[in-house]
């Protein structure tokens, strides 16, 4: 067995010093970010550089360029810290209105376009240090990054998840299609009309099927998909500047249609409705901060 390496011996403010420097790429902005000199920054990554056999940063006109490796260890001691703030954040008494705490939510792009700036609006007054690190995941890597840690809540359309993640349904949603305002199509979009059409499919993997494809079959029809976009706000960019027409979620087109110049209809075919989920590890809700964030989502779709 290999001998565990002895920690007693090292500063947790180093991994700290290294986050700002790699953040700031400049000394001496990091050294105004921890309130310390640039020598004392200079000085403290001359001790990270001995502990981990590495320059980890070179000077630069700007200010200092990381080394591979150094880029290598960053989400590594990103993740560290994550975890360490979260264990300090677990055992204080989680006040709103006081907290600097940093909450991670992972979900789809379109979750985190519609929620998110609901969210921040809600609690801005009574928690005005609260902030949020957002992650695009897609539904099926949710229970995974949940139970790594890695968030502390997800947004997903997921019916269901296993026992012991607490799911909150936040409300319902329905499928659009979107296409760019002013088309005559707007007008009669049958589905001869919509199968005609040239269209975008969100896929992270660059798979062109999607439900609405096999609802489409199910009636003997189909249609061309000219695009895969790898999110959904991308694919909505492109609709409004063409003639292409994408299903998306009315939350989204709703909220985005003005300043992305799209309009919407209902889909010419039947597509089942699907309610948006918080969900959050059981064990998450002992930690006072996480359950408050839960109750915030709660009331902000309630009704």
């Amino acid at each position: 067995m290999l001998n565990k390496i002895d920690l007693s011996r090292c500063d947790l403010n180093l991994l700290v010093l290294f986050e700002t420097v790699m953040a700031e790429r400049n000394v001496r902005r990091a050294a105004d970010r921890l309130s310390l000199t640039p020598s004392a920054v200079s000085h403290g990554l001359g001790r990270l550089r001995r502990m981990l056999n590495d320059p980890l940063f070179l000077k630069h006109p700007r200010g200092v360029q990381p080394t591979a490796q150094a880029e290598a260890l960053a989400g590594l001691i990103g993740e560290v810290l994550d975890g360490v703030r979260g264990v300090i954040a677990a055992a204080s008494p989680f006040d709103p209105a006081n907290s600097r705490r940093r909450f991670r939510i992972g979900a789809p792009d379109a979750l985190l376009a519609t929620v998110t700036p609901l969210l921040r609006s809600r609690i801005r007054g009574a928690a005005p240090g609260v902030d949020f690190a957002l992650r695009v995941l897609m539904p099926q890597e949710m229970t995974a990054t949940l139970d790594a840690g890695a968030i502390d809540l997800g947004l997903t359309p997921l019916e269901d998840a296993p026992a012991r993640f607490a799911r909150r349904i936040l409300y319902s949603d329905r499928w659009v299609i979107a296409m760019r305002a002013g088309r005559p199509l707007a007008e009669n979009l049958d589905l001869d009309a919509y199968c005609g059409a040239e269209h975008v499919v969100m896929s992270a993997a660059g798979d062109p099927q999607a439900n609405i494809d096999d609802e489409l079959r199910a009636v003997g029809r189909s249609r061309r998909v000219a695009i895969t976009a790898p999110n959904m706000l991308l694919g909505l960019s492109l609709v409004g500047e063409s003639d292409l027409l994408m299903a998306a979620p009315s939350q989204l087109v709703e909220r985005y249609a003005p300043a992305m110049g799209l309009t919407f209809r209902e889909p010419p075919i039947s597509l089942q409705p699907f309610a948006i989920s918080a969900v959050v590890p059981q064990a998450a809700l002992a930690d006072l901060g996480v359950a408050w964030l839960l109750d915030q989502l709660e009331a902000l779709f309630a009704g």
